[in-house]
């Protein structure tokens, strides 16, 4: 498996297919519709300029990628860095998000952030055992903050400092 940094003309077809079931089936993305590629590629290059946006590959494959990108706009959260990771289903419990993770996290502390924060809808077990495993701690839990398939749904949120 190789890890490296997206490319939005490459690349941008695959995220969208393997984000759009965490968005059409279920509550993990809080979006309601699933970008197309032509947003993806936007967000990768965005992402990708301003934080790192990588995909694993296998096989010429992609599996899954992770992001970082802006925690908040405040001048003093300049420092701080939400991450994100979405891996194929049937790529799930190979080991795909530790990759991204072991490679997103020095390359966002290369870029001079100090603390990445993840955001995970709950319940969640498999995303809050992989934050975990890579050294997140939770720090807070935002009850009822979002309204999707037909239900309140609390959001977890997990940092490590870099």
């Amino acid at each position: 498996m190789e890890i490296r940094p997206a490319c939005p003309q490459r690349d941008a077809a695959r995220c969208a297919a393997i984000y759009r079931p965490f968005v059409t089936d279920g509550w993990t993305s809080f979006e309601i519709d699933p970008p197309d590629a032509a947003e993806m590629a936007r967000r990768i290059a965005d992402y990708g300029a301003s934080h790192a946006w990588l995909v694993a590959e296998r096989d010429g494959a992609i599996l899954g990628y992770a992001y970082g990108s802006q925690h908040r706009t405040r001048a003093a959260y300049a420092t701080s860095c939400d991450v994100a990771i979405y891996v194929d289903p049937a790529c799930a419990r190979q080991g795909v998000g530790r990759a991204l993770y072991a490679a997103l996290l020095p390359a966002l502390a290369a870029r001079g952030f100090h603390a990445a924060f993840a955001g995970i809808t709950l319940p969640n077990p498999g995303s809050i055992a992989l934050h975990q495993a890579m050294g997140f701690t939770p720090v807070g839990i935002y009850r009822e903050v979002g309204w999707k398939c037909g239900g309140w749904r609390d959001v977890g949120w997990w940092q490590r400092l870099l």
